[in-house]
């Protein structure tokens, strides 16, 4: 895999978005060479699209942070840095590889990272905590990304960012600034179904910068289709937040999975048109959450919608900077 610079590039270029397709790593017991075959299916069928990277999730069973029980039930999954490989190798694109550091130790933390970066050529790492407050053998978050910063390997690390914390306990802002500190260079949004959750997190955050005189990180929103109730039902208990009236448009609507591609192409321009005013560098993250097919091909039409909306956000940014 070739080193991060070739993201860092494309993240410091405020002027252009970044755009990846979000992806999970396999069930744990799908023979190995049929691994290689999904991982050449996937970038089949994305082969029509214009994309910068990947990013792919390490699936936890996190079923200490809800008291609902968990609409698909839980299966391990392939190791992510195997995954990502592949991808790369098959690609010849950056991925990012996201890693929990729940149940981990500084040691074992730091024989993952040095193996993710010897075996698996991976160079782009989100950091995820525990989800839970009841999770004893966790390593901290800012432990975690203090052991990758004094790694011997340059890692480019990001980090997750929850409009919904923000909405609730209004310092999402701060604990980003926080981990741009401990060593983040950019930033993933959850899902987003509640545009105003992320308008509002968005904009504390660049006036926050703006007033300590710091550079804001990028910032890549993740959009993810829905096609049934279930999907939805998952979408929540992931702690995805969605407004009554949006999860009743999509349920009562003739073809779901088109309401929920509308309600997001929606949603990313209100929260386009709201940070306008500021320096904010973006990007987007388009996943599906289900191996559906039909959530597969919806995610590709809505990557394609977004990409627009971005792009001509963009351009209208670049207009206005040439008017000054």
């Amino acid at each position: 895999m070739e080193n991060g610079s070739e993201l860092r590039a494309r993240y410091n270029d405020i002027n252009r978005g970044v755009y990846f397709i979000g992806t999970t790593p396999p069930k744990s017991d799908t023979p190995f060479e049929q691994v290689e075959t999904i991982a050449s299916k996937l970038l089949e069928r994305v082969s029509d699209i214009d994309f910068d990277g990947l990013i792919v999730y390490d699936i936890q069973d996190e079923d200490s942070r809800t008291n609902k029980p968990r609409p698909f039930p839980f299966k391990s999954t392939h190791d992510p840095r195997h995954y990502s490989a592949l991808l790369n190798q098959k690609s010849s694109r950056p991925v990012i590889t996201y890693k929990s550091v729940v149940q981990s130790n500084a040691d074992a933390f730091e024989q993952w990272a040095n193996d993710a970066w010897q075996q698996y050529g991976v160079r782009d790492i989100v950091l995820v905590g525990s989800p839970s407050k009841n999770n004893t053998i966790s390593l901290p978050l800012s432990d975690a990304y203090q052991t990758l910063v004094q790694n011997k390997h340059d890692f480019f690390i990001g980090g997750v960012t929850i409009a919904e914390r923000h909405a609730v306990k209004g310092n999402e802002h701060q604990r980003l600034i926080e981990k741009h500190q401990q060593g983040c260079n950019f930033f993933i949004s959850q899902a987003i179904y509640n545009p105003q959750a992320t308008i509002d997190m968005l904009t504390r955050y660049a006036i926050e910068c703006k007033k300590q005189q710091l550079k804001p990180q990028r910032f890549i929103l993740t959009f993810s289709p829905c096609g049934s109730g279930k999907t939805l039902e998952f979408i929540e208990w992931l702690g995805v937040s969605v407004p009554e009236a949006t999860s009743l448009r999509i349920l009562n609507a003739q073809k779901p999975l088109y309401e929920s591609i509308r309600i997001c192409v929606n949603s990313l321009r209100q929260i386009l048109d709201a940070v306008l005013p500021y320096d904010l560098p973006l990007g987007l993250n388009i996943e599906s959450l289900t191996n559906r097919k039909e959530e597969i091909d919806g995610s590709i039409l809505l990557y394609k919608l977004l990409r627009s909306s971005m792009e001509k956000y963009l351009a209208q940014k670049e207009l206005e900077n040439l008017m000054k």
